[in-house]
């Protein structure tokens, strides 16, 4: 429950919400029950067993909240009509009170319903927000762990999940056990002791159903499990049709998601008969239930001191037989809970996971980079792989810093320390002799533009992509970024120009278009500390030009930290660290590395034929 009543709180004003559902429902059963009361009299009327009481018409006692009352008011009309208007005027009465009760009974359960509504639609909309907030709040490392698909199968189906969840359990777990309850009030004022005889049963029933429910929350978790693995299959291969096409790959990919439908198949199917079995199970005992409550009761009739009148004996078989189905619907709401709360779970797990990046108490405000970035004795590891080995390293304000070397050496995870995507294992990185972790995050990458080699862009409009992230940009200073970057030209010909959507993942534009309108993204955020990582290894020669002229009109007058594979792009930069395994193997000049005639020439040498 503790759990349950957690989904609940994204209810914007629960408290009141909830408090309005309950009066509703409450109003709801109480004139839902009056309809089966009123057959006791009108059983009376048709088998004339009270035309000796009908000659005193009991008074009107004061008012007071209790059953005793209104049963006494009931009496007082009810009589009164027999006595002046006949019996048959007495069932009319009785009739059109029935229907008033089943009108107000109606409306009552609209107002619920619409209540539940509301607080469901509140809830969706704010715990899919709250799992949104966090992932995005989360360091870039949780996401190189964690499948795609299964992230987005919490986003979706494990909502959708607790959604069903919350509109079962809000009528059956809250609402029917006082449904419940009411009932069993009535039924102790019309026989207290066939009463306790249906309380000493019903425990069987509660047993049986309990037993079942436990085994589906196990379930529900391995379902769930196994639909976020097949949306993780999907993404990935409509991500990478490409490849799977290319390498005739398409049968292993069938084939692959044929196993894990064959698991998610089995495991749902497993879970449905447990599921379909509770309605059928609290039937049948409670057909039981009933049929020992006719045989003690009917006992009770016929014995020859009977205190329990036939008329009094079925209304009591009706009201029992109305808390059948609020039983099956508590059932069946509690086995929705489970499979809810198993998604729950699962949704919570995120939203738990606590950031290994986040900012300090009081952490500082960068308002300006003035010196220089510098690496403090830095190493860092993935889990347990050492891939950067004391790197001390100093880039002064206004520098270009170039890092090369060969892959998987450290390159880049040296770099994404800069922006703290990762924080160091050991040793710190400073910015202006100020540890990073020292600033507020915000504020650090404020004064960072970063272009990687795959070109990241949405499927929204040239304009958009270029303004990402700064809202209220100018059509003007857009288009002036663009042109630094070497894209206006090629945008003024689309079919839009700016307003031109671009495709998933900017599909629709070729490598070295995507790249530059990434430029221009930088250049419109106009940061002092630019990080780019192998921007042009993956371009072909005319649109490497293109690009290289683009991120020379961007680095100037800003302190840059460029990844490259191919040295020409980087033979000017004022120093160049050469990275080999995790360590700075050599350091200098483009002129100096040449003379040491060490790592930086063989790779020279290998690049220049």
């Amino acid at each position: 429950m503790k759990i349950f009543f957690r989904i609940l709180s994204y209810a914007r004003d629960i408290g009141q919400k909830l408090a309005l559902f309950f009066t509703f429902s409450i109003l709801g059963i109480i004139f839902g029950a009056f309809n089966i009361v009123l057959v006791v009299p009108m059983l009376d009327v048709l088998f004339k067993q009270d035309q000796k009481k009908v000659l005193v018409v009991p008074d009107i006692p004061s008012f007071s909240l209790s059953s005793d009352y209104v049963v006494a008011v009931f009496n007082h009309y009810f009589f009164g009509i027999i006595r002046d208007s006949g019996q048959l005027n007495a069932l009319l009465f009785v009739c059109a009170l029935i229907v008033a009760c089943v009108i107000l009974a109606n409306v009552f359960r609209y107002l619920e319903r619409v209540m539940a509504t509301k607080i469901r639609a509140d809830l969706v909309k704010n715990m899919r927000m709250d799992i949104f907030k966090s992932v995005t709040r989360l360091h870039i490392g949780y996401f190189n762990n964690e499948r795609k698909g299964d992230l987005i199968s919490r986003f979706t189906n494990d909502v959708q999940e607790v959604e069903t969840a919350v509109m079962s359990s809000l009528k059956a777990v809250l609402k029917e056990p006082i449904t419940i309850i009411v009932y069993f009030l009535i039924l102790f004022t019309m026989s207290a002791k066939l009463t306790l005889f249906t309380l000493l049963v019903l425990p069987l029933t509660g047993g049986v159903l309990a037993e079942i429910i436990k085994r589906l929350k196990r379930q529900a978790t391995l379902t769930q499990e196994s639909l976020g693995r097949i949306v993780n299959i999907l993404d990935e291969t409509f991500t990478g049709m490409r490849v799977v096409k290319a390498f005739n790959a398409r049968n292993y990919i069938i084939n692959k998601m044929d196993e894990e439908s064959t698991t998610y198949r089995k495991v749902s199917k497993s879970m449905s008969y447990k599921n379909e079995m509770a309605s059928p199970v609290s039937e049948i005992l409670g057909v039981l239930i009933i049929a020992g409550i006719i045989f003690f009761g009917g006992n009770m009739v016929l014995s020859s001191d009977s205190t329990l009148e036939p008329s009094v004996f079925l209304g009591f078989l009706a009201v029992f037989a109305m808390i059948i189905q609020p039983a099956k619907e508590f059932s069946n709401g509690i086995t929705a809970l489970q499979r809810g709360t198993a998604s729950a779970k699962r949704i919570f797990t995120v939203i738990d996971t606590t950031p290994l990046i986040e900012n300090k108490p009081n952490a500082i405000v960068l308002q300006g980079f003035e010196k220089n970035i510098e690496f403090r004795n830095v190493s860092f590891a993935y889990d347990t792989i050492l891939v950067l080995k004391d790197i001390s390293l100093s880039v002064e304000k206004g520098k270009t810093v170039a890092l090369i070397g060969q892959s998987g050496g450290g390159k880049s995870t040296l770099a994404d320390l800069v922006p703290r995507f990762y924080d160091p294992t050991l040793g710190e990185v400073c910015i202006d002799g100020v540890s990073l972790k020292d600033y507020n995050i915000e504020s650090l990458r404020k004064h960072m533009g970063v272009v990687t080699q795959e070109s990241i862009l949405f499927n929204d409009t040239i304009f958009n992509n270029i303004a990402f992230g700064m809202p209220g940009i100018s059509e003007e200073a857009v288009i002036q970024a663009a042109k630094i970057a070497n894209a206006h030209e090629f945008i003024s010909q689309t079919e839009k120009g700016y307003q031109t959507l671009i495709g998933e993942r900017g599909s629709k534009l070729s490598g070295g278009q995507r790249q530059r309108i990434s430029i221009a993204r930088a250049v419109l955020k106009n940061p002092p500390i630019l990080i780019l990582d192998e921007a042009t290894s993956a371009l072909d020669s005319e649109s490497e030009k293109l690009v290289q002229e683009a991120l020379f009109n961007l680095m100037k007058n800003r302190t840059s930290l460029v990844i490259a594979h191919r040295l020409s792009t980087i033979q000017h930069a004022d120093e160049i660290i050469v990275i080999q395994e995790g360590q700075i193997a050599e350091r200098g000049t483009h002129d100096q590395l040449i003379q040491l005639r060490g790592v930086y020439w063989k790779l020279s040498t290998i690049q220049k034929n």
